[in-house]
């Protein structure tokens, strides 16, 4: 009796499995996209704004400006190279560093007020 109650359930229920519709192919892309777009949105697309300006930055780097680097050294840029700068960080005390460390460009000024 339980085995003809078994071959009773198990068949139906593969048969209600068979009869449900697959889903289309375009309503399961559809969240896949909506997560590509929300990383878009909120992550790559700020950090290649902020790596714009951060080129932008670097290609602007003159004579006589006061830079901050990622190490947090306050210098004067006294030459500047193509891919190098040198910066007098005190009296007879200058280094080399690469232009893509420098994090940003302070006001003229900034160097004598912080000293």
């Amino acid at each position: 009796m339980l085995e003809s109650l078994m071959n009773w359930i198990i068949p139906s229920a593969m048969a209600q499995a068979a009869a449900q519709p697959q889903p289309s192919l375009l309503s399961s892309i559809i969240p896949l996209l909506i997560i590509i777009l929300i990383f878009w949105l909120l992550i790559i697309r700020p950090q290649m704004k902020r790596n714009k300006q951060h080129r932008e930055l670097i290609a602007e780097i003159g004579v006589g400006d006061e830079v901050v680097t990622a190490g947090g050294l306050l210098g004067k840029v006294t030459q500047v190279g193509d891919s190098f700068i040198s910066v007098q960080l005190a009296d007879q005390v200058t280094v080399q560093l690469q232009k893509q460390s420098v994090s940003q460009v302070v006001p003229k000024g900034t160097l004598d007020s912080a000293g």
